[in-house]
């Protein structure tokens, strides 16, 4: 039985029996006015197999299930998704709400089939609003109280998570900015006191003897020098040590007082010795006679550090850019709702974000397919599913273990798979795991509707799939998404 099947016809009512209206767990405590009421109100007929009622339109009428078999299912998208399938004699739909009046859309939430030809005791909408209010005035109540209670505390605390989850992202981006902010403001310090530093070396050399080739080799070792920095091999602890006690012991034995200041700036830039010996060389060569070597060689360690602390901004300054770009990448703020990206990129822009939250106990390990195309999303809204799947992970780890993220092609779906070495789910608890306001979180760090929005957002929005596979030391979410374009509904 398919969504396609063609529409049931009904066929000429039947009488309606009492007696074997009061045989159904509904109606089996009805007095017998109450019985009489529903016999005289309601009509019993007869449909062939095919579309009871369907989903969306005005919910007209009540059924019960006299016999047969019906098989609810509920649009995703452009395909109709089966929920439910039964024979059981007293089962309902169709205008269930009636009561609610018109403080909610009176449709059909559903559409019902009928998979062999079924009989059904049929109440009008308003004739079962009628009952319900008359019969069971508290009953409708309480119902109305739950009902509409349910949906705003959803509303209410589906906002919560939301802001939750920003207040997070929002503290964690700060952190990650205030690192990088905080090292340029003290680069853009200590470079303002090089500067002036070296503008008092230039007036210290040009104090002494020296020509135009004096300061012609000075410019060109100052090149040397910034081109060896930008080569500079990586040192070990050790070796760092024993270099900058040799350039040190160089520097003094060459009249540098105070040469071990010099000597780590000279080290970073893969300055050595020999290196060193050169450079006396050929200013000695450029200005024959006695030359005092400290004026040049204390410029030369001074523009050294200049050239590195301009480094150090230059990274400081593309480390917020990179952030201020995941950022935007992230929320999506000047990008249209619904478009077409690289779900890679949103992958690595949410771990940005959520880079302070990972903190130094988890690895995060990306096995990327880079030949997946790209996919019609709603990026913003995917962003946040990653951050819910992501947290969750975290949270499972207590702050320490492998956080491995798969993509790969699953037929017509792109998969994405988050990996966690944590303790796994109980297979007790796995079914409810994406049910609304369930968690398993301690009080107050969790309301239990992280995994309920992403499976809305994957499931509904995106037409996907969002499953959970589970054993210790290896809990994995998976997400499918399609990997065209459906007909999506904003």
């Amino acid at each position: 039985m398919t969504a396609e099947s063609r529409p049931a016809q009904e066929r000429e009512n039947e009488r309606c029996n009492g007696d074997e209206l009061r045989t159904l767990f509904l109606f089996e405590r009805l007095d017998p006015d109450q019985i009489t009421w529903l016999c005289r109100e309601g009509r019993v007929v007869r449909v062939d197999a095919g579309q009871v009622y369907a989903e969306g339109d005005p919910a007209a009428d009540f059924y019960v299930l006299l016999e047969g078999t019906v098989v609810l299912y509920r649009r995703i998208g452009d395909s109709d998704v089966e929920v439910n399938r039964t024979s059981m004699r007293g089962v309902y739909g169709g205008a269930f709400f009636a009561y609610l009046g018109d403080r909610t859309a009176q449709v059909y939430n559903n559409s019902m089939y009928a998979a062999v030809p079924s009989r059904f005791f049929v109440l009008e909408a308003a004739k079962f609003a009628q009952l319900m209010h008359d019969w069971f005035p508290m009953a409708v109540h309480l119902l109305e109280g739950l009902f509409f209670g349910t949906k705003n505390t959803q509303e209410v605390i589906g906002q919560r998570e939301r802001l939750l989850a920003l207040g997070s992202l929002s503290a964690g981006l700060t952190h990650e900015l205030n690192n990088p902010a905080a090292a340029a403001v003290r680069a853009s310090g200590s470079l303002h006191e090089r500067l002036n530093g070296l503008r008092r070396g230039l007036v210290e050399i040009a104090a002494g003897p020296h020509d135009g080739a004096v300061l012609a080799a000075l410019l060109r070792l100052q090149g040397e020098e910034a081109d060896r920095a930008s080569h500079a091999p990586a040192l070990s602890p050790l070796e760092t040590s024993d270099r900058e006690d040799e350039i040190s012991d160089w520097l003094e034995d060459h009249g540098v007082a105070d040469g071990w200041q010099l000597a780590s700036s000279f080290v970073q830039a893969g300055v050595d010795t020999d290196w060193l010996e050169e450079a006396a060389k050929a200013l000695r060569a450029a200005c024959p006679g006695e030359y005092d070597l400290a004026p040049a060689l204390r410029w030369l360690g001074g523009t050294v550090e200049a050239e590195m602390l301009i480094t150090e901004i230059r990274d400081s300054v593309n480390r917020i850019s990179t952030l201020v770009g995941a950022a935007r990448q992230y929320s999506q703020l000047d990008r249209a709702p619904y478009q077409v990206v690289d779900v890679h990129e949103l992958l690595d822009s949410t771990l940005v974000m959520l880079g302070d939250k990972l903190g130094s106990g988890i690895t995060v390990v990306k096995h990327y397919d880079r030949n997946l195309p790209r996919i019609p999303c709603y990026p913003a809204e995917l962003n946040q599913v990653w951050t819910n799947l992501i947290d969750n992970a975290v949270a499972a780890m207590s702050g320490s273990g492998t956080l491995a993220i798969t993509t790969s092609r699953d037929r017509d779906m792109a998969l994405i798979e988050f990996a966690d070495t944590g303790p796994g789910v109980p297979d007790e608890l796995r079914e409810r795991i994406f049910e609304p306001f369930f968690t398993t979180k301690p009080v107050g760090q969790g309301t239990g509707l992280g995994l309920d929005i992403s499976s809305r957002i994957v499931v509904t929005r995106h037409h996907g799939d969002l499953r959970l596979v589970s054993e210790p030391g290896n809990t994995r979410f998976q997400v499918r998404l399609p990997l065209t374009a459906p007909s999506v509904s904003e």
